[in-house]
């Protein structure tokens, strides 16, 4: 996932393609898509961010465990703006027949937003709010729409239930990034 870099304005882009956590579990984080409903994913991301609020609390948030690793500040950052990100996708996804999704350089925005340098107080009301909202989102698919479809930039394909459960792995992963069980 994001999260590498030599120094904080020197990130080193995660170029993976994290799409195939979707058909097998991750064997870093143990997240199994096929074990996650659509039903409970809002209570999933509300738990989640609140496991992210106890992260930014730490007296350490802000260092790095090494160089080239985010610290758990610059994790919950990415976090709060996958979030964003997901939102606008569910949302294009349940107004629009297969939409095609912006490109996100989820790298660029973690130099461009200063990420190291954020207020973890504030990250962390950020981090709630995005995450309401999109969690607020799912709450609204129905069994007529969960099949909606969109598209990303590099041709992947996902249903708007698919789309959650590779949203919730992304967030699932960085709390054990940040080694929160």
């Amino acid at each position: 996932m994001a999260g590498m870099s030599a120094a904080p304005d020197a990130i080193v882009p995660d170029t993976k393609d994290w799409t195939w956590v979707l058909e097998r579990p991750c064997p870093e984080c143990g997240f199994d898509a096929a074990a996650q409903s659509l039903d409970a994913l809002p209570t999933r991301i509300h738990d989640t961010a609140m496991a992210w609020s106890d992260v930014l609390a730490r007296a350490d948030v802000g260092t790095r465990p090494t160089p080239s690793v985010w610290s758990p500040l610059e994790y919950a950052c990415h976090v709060r703006d996958v979030h964003v990100v997901f939102a606008e996708r569910v949302r294009l996804m349940l107004e629009v027949d297969e939409p095609a999704f912006a490109n996100w350089d989820q790298d660029a925005t973690a130099i461009e937003s200063a990420y190291g340098s954020q207020d973890p107080a504030e990250v962390a009301v950020g981090l709630i709010e995005a995450a309401g909202t999109v969690a607020g989102l799912y709450a609204t698919v129905t069994d007529a729409s969960r099949d909606r479809r969109g598209l990303r930039s590099d041709g992947s394909v996902f249903t708007v239930a698919s789309l959650g459960s590779y949203h919730l792995h992304d967030v699932v992963h960085h709390l054990h990034d940040v080694r929160v069980g």
